[in-house]
């Protein structure tokens, strides 16, 4: 669809310098696909670092900034065809809210990091400048491009597991015993329960589509550090009946990057697991239970998941294609959008701002619910 523009999108980035890994991954990317291309950005508040990793990726110098505020001062005075189409923010968690902010402020198009910002109140704030101006605000959590985890929404909502009875998710790791969080900058801002916690929370919703009615949290801290608090125990009770079960730990020793879902119905049940991406396991009351595989054209595979596959099956594809399936998307997006056209369905699933609220409040309903150690209403 790029080709139907003429060009590449142009974006801009706030934050991702070394030695953090995060921006790298998002350069990934936003380059498998080859829809954008990075021509601005501001990487680092060390004035040497910055210059310097703007060079790194051939960047024009008058384009890497010094701040976010001079970024959005300058860019926003540009021509026309060299005017950014969209910008990335993965600064430090504190400095979400202030960035996205501005940016919106100046004009452009937003894809953020998750979380939105760190408090519920400023993610709503943003969430109605975006909408005020006709901007799209998008977030990356990026689990949700997974091609499996697309077959497992459509087969939710297609009632092949009949009436939801219970959600069992667990996002489990274990690297923080290992150093207390150390090797963690004193900016990410966020505890493990922000971290992984509202991941385990927008996954769940995803696949389900079902809303917490209740919930009720028991809330630890193991290792300490500015992770802390670093572990919750949640039980939930969504709304239809359905129940559901979470766990949320970075101070789970052995643990590597265990994101695990299973979904429960009254006909079938369904698994899937983060380190093992490409398989769906399914299991029926009265069938054998059935293993899915990712590819691109296996029949049974439903469209969004085959439009997510990059690779024949056997090729694994993991967690920057996930990554690049939601950058694919918002950029057809913002392409139809430029052209008067209306974007298709495929192309609009993908994480935005009212994500990003969902998640903060059910962060603030945990801490509520352990503090007054009862069920609170979400």
């Amino acid at each position: 669809m790029a080709e139907s523009i003429g060009r590449k999108l142009r974006y801009g980035m706030v934050g991702g310098g070394p030695p953090g890994f995060i921006g790298d991954a998002h350069r990934r990317a936003v380059g498998i696909d080859g829809l954008s291309q990075l021509v601005a950005g501001a990487f680092s508040s060390d004035s040497v670092k910055n210059k310097n990793f703007g060079a790194e990726l051939y960047l024009d110098a008058q384009r890497v900034y010094s701040s976010y505020q001079d970024m959005a001062a300058a860019e926003s005075l540009m021509p026309q065809d060299q005017k950014l189409d969209f910008v990335v923010i993965v600064t430090p968690n504190p400095l979400h809210y202030p960035v996205v902010k501005t940016f919106l402020e100046a004009g452009f198009h937003i894809v953020c990091d998750k979380p939105l910002a760190t408090s519920v109140i400023h993610a709503e704030e943003l969430h109605e400048l975006a909408k005020s101006k006709g901007l799209l605000l998008g977030l990356t959590h990026n689990y949700t491009g997974f091609a499996m985890v697309k077959q497992a929404r459509q087969m939710v909502q297609s009632g092949a597991l009949g009436t939801i009875r219970k959600v069992v998710i667990e996002y489990q790791q274990g690297w923080l015993t290992n150093d207390g969080g150390i090797t963690i900058t004193r900016t990410s801002g966020v505890s493990s329960i922000h971290d992984v916690g509202t991941h385990a929370e927008n996954l769940a919703q995803y696949i389900t589509g079902l809303e917490i009615q209740s919930l009720i949290a028991n809330i630890n801290t193991f290792v300490g550090g500015v992770r802390s608090p670093d572990d919750a125990n949640v039980l939930i009770k969504y709304k239809g009946g359905a129940t559901g079960v979470m766990l949320i730990s970075q101070s789970a020793t052995g643990e590597q990057n265990g994101l695990f879902i299973r979904v429960y119905g009254c006909e079938a049940s369904l698994s899937w697991h983060l380190e093992h991406p490409d398989a769906l396991r399914v299991m029926y009351r009265t069938q054998p239970e059935q293993l899915f595989k990712r590819d691109t054209n296996f029949e049974y595979l439903c469209d969004s998941a085959k439009q997510a596959s990059r690779l024949p099956n056997g090729h694994v594809e993991g967690y920057y294609e996930a990554f690049a399936t939601l950058y694919r998307n918002i950029a057809r997006t913002l392409i139809a959008r430029e052209l008067g056209h209306t974007p298709n369905q495929y192309d609009l699933d993908f994480p935005t701002s009212v994500d990003g609220i969902r998640g903060l409040k059910f962060v603030d309903k945990l801490h509520e619910s352990h503090e007054l150690q009862s069920w609170v209403n979400f």
